[in-house]
């Protein structure tokens, strides 16, 4: 039967290649060199490690090589072509991954050799290689890595073993590729290198392939760059917020936020990168100017209720800021208009005139009177006494009372007058004086507001254009 010719054929030359020995190049003369064509099936990227900087792959090795000891004649063997026989037992290339990184004894899984009766064979097995890749995460999560996977033989020079690219293939096979669903594949290649070392004279050729894949950001987008945008935001609400508020409490919070941003993006970066994160970069600066703008925003707080404990604020801050600034930044002079206490109203010579009319004596009521229109000149005009009113009292009073009397009752009510316009007098000083303070409070936040917004919008500017520049 031909199952039974195939394992005699099989037994045969293993038992005459077991005599020759699986050691040493299957060539029949010394000087010849042996061709490989190697290439990979690229079928997933397992795991892209930016912490330990390693890149996991599974993939398929495709080795080609001629085994001048495998051959024989099909007409002597029932027309038999081909046959598979354990890849241990036969001589097999050195090619090995350069930049391997794992600890595991082993990178590849035993997998049969194909053998044609030209003594051409084909091997192809499955390994899960780790391999060290340098990562530049400069532009996390906007970034592109390119990595290096590096093959050749271990021991066997140029002149020995040659390996090529199989086919004339260029780059690896994805055709069996299962997409990632953290990278995308943008540039594949592959390439043959040669190199000299200083241990040896003879050329080591190499067959390099690289790999460029870029990473997907909708993740990313909604864990780290929305939560960004959004706090830079709120950040700018510190400056609108009234001065009674807490201020400080909120800028606190935001700066704890930004610094578990901060915290996880250190999850996703290699502890000792060659370059810091952009968006690390960002969120520094961030937290450095909510410091600020929390600091500012205290300092603003002070100026607003500073017109309670002080006096009033210097002139120089009065004309750099109120004269100056608060046009810049729109700030209106409603602040400074005396606001009308409908409260408490204001006492007149009518309230006083009201107050005499209730005296039972018209002798008594007359003489303080005319002593009263006498002072009357000495008055501020808005209680000057009018005509009408004297008019009406003189016709109510007859007689004459004690002098002394009299004028002891007059200087009390013109000392009552005095101290109520001078009470007047303060209190609106005083309100002027907070007034002013709340206008500089008002300014000096607007002006906070603009540079921490210029300084925010430049950090977001050197981003994107060093981005731009990137691609």
């Amino acid at each position: 039967m031909v199952e039974w010719k195939e394992k005699r054929l099989i037994k045969e030359m293993l038992s005459a290649y077991a005599k020759e020995g699986t050691h040493g190049r299957p060539v029949a003369h010394n000087n010849d060199y042996l061709l490989v064509n190697f290439s990979l099936s690229l079928i997933q990227i397992m795991d892209v490690d930016e912490k330990n900087q390693i890149l996991k792959t599974s993939i398929w090795y495709h080795y080609i090589w001629t085994d001048s000891f495998l051959t024989w004649d099909p007409t002597q063997h029932d027309n038999i072509t081909s046959v598979r026989i354990p890849s241990e037992r036969i001589w097999l290339p050195d090619i090995q991954l350069y930049n391997f990184a794992d600890d595991r004894l082993s990178e590849r899984r035993d997998a049969l050799v194909v053998v044609q009766h030209t003594g051409e064979l084909l091997w192809m097995p499955q390994a899960m290689l780790n391999s060290s890749c340098s990562f530049n995460t400069l532009f996390f999560p906007f970034d592109e890595q390119e990595c290096t996977l590096k093959f050749g033989s271990w021991t066997y020079n140029g002149f020995k073993v040659s390996a090529v690219l199989y086919y004339i293939q260029e780059e690896m096979d994805l055709s069996d590729y299962t997409p990632s669903n953290e990278w995308d594949i943008t540039a594949n290649r592959g390439r043959k290198n040669v190199k000299y070392y200083i241990c040896c004279p003879e050329p080591f050729p190499d067959i390099t392939f690289t790999l460029r894949i870029r990473r997907k950001v909708a993740f990313y987008t909604f864990i780290l760059i929305l939560p960004c945008g959004l706090l830079s935001l709120l950040t700018m609400v510190i400056f609108y917020v009234p001065p009674e508020s807490p201020k400080l409490q909120l800028g606190i919070n935001i700066f704890l936020a930004f610094f578990l941003l901060l915290l996880l993006l250190a999850d996703y970066t290699p502890r000792a990168a060659a370059s810091i994160p952009l968006i690390g970069g960002f969120f520094c600066l961030s937290m450095i100017m909510i410091t600020l703008s929390t600091v500012l925003a205290c300092i603003s707080a002070n100026m607003f209720f500073r017109g309670v404990r002080t006096n009033r604020a210097p002139r120089w801050l009065r004309s750099c800021i109120i004269d100056g600034l608060a046009r810049v930044m729109c700030v209106r002079d409603s602040f400074l208009e005396p606001r009308c206490d409908v409260t408490t109203p204001r006492k007149t010579w009518s309230t006083y005139v009201s107050t005499y009319r209730s005296c039972s004596d018209p002798e008594t009521l007359c003489a303080k009177v005319s002593l009263l229109e006498v002072d009357n000149s000495h008055m501020d005009s808005k209680t000057e006494l009018h005509d009408n009113e004297l008019e009406e009292l003189l016709n109510d009073m007859t007689g004459e009372e004690d002098a002394a009397e009299l004028l002891t009752e007059v200087g009390a009510i013109r000392e009552a007058m005095a101290r109520e316009q001078e009470a007047r007098g303060t209190d609106d000083a005083k309100m002027q004086h907070i007034r002013e303070w709340h206008m500089i409070s008002c300014v000096v936040d607007r002006l906070f507001f603009a540079l921490y917004a210029v300084v925010n919008l430049m950090g977001m500017l050197v981003m994107l254009i060093r981005w731009l520049i990137n691609e």
